[in-house]
């Protein structure tokens, strides 16, 4: 390790932490089922219990960014640990509505923690190398959660307990931590100064984060009204079979990785392209799939709404990192994702709701108007953040953030 350049030992250290997060998370989506068979609950406990990783999750999130900028990037190495083990726990104590939320809860803490953790690692990697790390940090996420989802599945179907999955992605979280903590030496766990000058007087604003937030928000909301509804459309709506059905959402996160793989090489410059077009293209596949007559024409709606969001959030970190002092990285990181994650945990509300009101057809056209709302927002909202979009020197970068700290009212 001591023979790789800073920017490697970075970037090694955030696909190891994305190939954890991706572990854990296909193999959770598989898991749902056994999990609510095995706790003994109704679907409406289980959506219940769901919202307890909401719960964890949120407040951990700006926690992790100041224990990050506080003690260093070394901090990742325990989070991803920390995944692991709260997965297994969870899929082990899971004997009743109670203890399933009781782990649901460490599960949000640590998922949130290595989210946030991630993208921080991942935020300056791409800084020094000038590399879109962050994107393709989402596409190594997406890859791992078709991998691990299928052999999930391929465990049930041999008739393994619900916690062995689990376990495995525990050992993958041991070997991934003890090589992250390897990579990330000490000269680079701990933030780095703003300048010799600045002294601990730099704050960091927080209306232009709040304003990528927003877009974040809205990207998730409808990537995430796909994955947890995809399935249910093509069951509900086409009359499909549960074997069937389940080819949306792998068939989502598959196109999702090729995309993030595929964007990643554009220039940064083509940001504000990639946030536009990207939007358009997932209100067509949602206005798509409300229309499809058949399961082949959904599908088609599908893959286009996964092409369109696949980037949007990993654009919209790219363009923050460019923008944020080391020294306030991991709470940059923090707020942008959190805010985000919001639109995330409401997505599926939101189709809820129109579904109930409008039927699922109805509800698909509703997240259609989300990335047209995205479309129509993410120009201005960028331009009021004054954010850069593309990479600009690092003593720039500094001066900039002074210049905006002394105007902040």
């Amino acid at each position: 390790m001591g023979s790789a350049s800073p920017h490697r030992q970075l970037v090694t250290a955030t696909y190891l932490a994305s190939v954890v997060f991706g572990a854990f998370w296909g193999t959770w989506g598989s898991a749902v089922p056994r999990v609510r068979d095995q706790a003994g609950l109704d679907d409406a406990q289980l959506g219940a219990a769901l919202l307890f990783i909401s719960a964890g999750a949120l407040p951990a999130m700006p926690l992790t960014g100041r224990a990050l900028d506080r003690w260093g990037l070394r901090c990742t190495a325990l989070t991803v640990v920390a995944l692991g083990v709260a997965g297994l726990a969870a899929s082990v104590t899971a004997g009743g509505l109670v203890g399933l939320c009781a782990g649901l809860t460490a599960v949000g803490v640590a998922s949130g923690a290595v989210d946030v953790a991630m993208h921080s690692v991942g935020g300056r990697a791409e800084q020094r190398s000038g590399q879109p790390i962050i994107t393709r940090t989402g596409a190594v996420f997406s890859t791992t959660v078709v991998v691990s989802s299928l052999g999930t599945g391929a465990a049930f179907a041999l008739g393994a307990p619900t916690w062995v999955p689990f376990a495995a992605v525990l050992l993958v979280s041991l070997l991934a931590g003890a090589a992250i903590g390897r990579t990330l030496p000490a000269d680079l766990s701990g933030p780095e100064p703003v300048a010799p000058s600045s002294g601990s007087g730099l704050r960091m604003p927080l209306a232009p984060l709040f304003l990528v937030g927003v877009l974040g928000a809205l990207a998730f909301a409808s990537e995430n009204a796909h994955q947890s509804w995809g399935a249910v459309f093509m069951q509900d709506v086409l009359a499909t079979g549960p074997g069937l059905s389940a080819i949306a959402p792998a068939a989502f996160a598959a196109v999702v990785a090729t995309t993030r793989f595929a964007v990643s090489t554009l220039n940064p410059a083509h940001a504000r392209t990639v946030l536009v077009l990207g939007s358009v293209v997932a209100a067509a596949g949602a206005a798509l799939l409300a229309r499809a007559p058949s399961v082949p024409v959904a599908l088609a709606g599908l893959v286009l709404a996964a092409a369109g969001t696949a980037a949007l959030f990993p654009t919209l970190l790219s363009i923050v990192s460019r923008n944020v002092v080391e020294s306030s990285r991991g709470r940059a990181t923090s707020i942008v994702t959190a805010v985000a994650y919001l639109g995330f945990l409401l997505g599926p509300v939101y189709v809820g709701l129109w579904a109930a009101a409008t039927g699922l057809r109805g509800a698909m056209i509703a997240v259609a108007a989300l990335g047209l709302t995205l479309a129509a927002l993410a120009l201005p909202l960028l331009a009021l953040s004054r954010y850069a979009v593309t990479p600009r020197p690092a003593a720039q970068q500094q001066d900039e953030a002074r210049v905006r700290s002394a105007h902040r009212v």
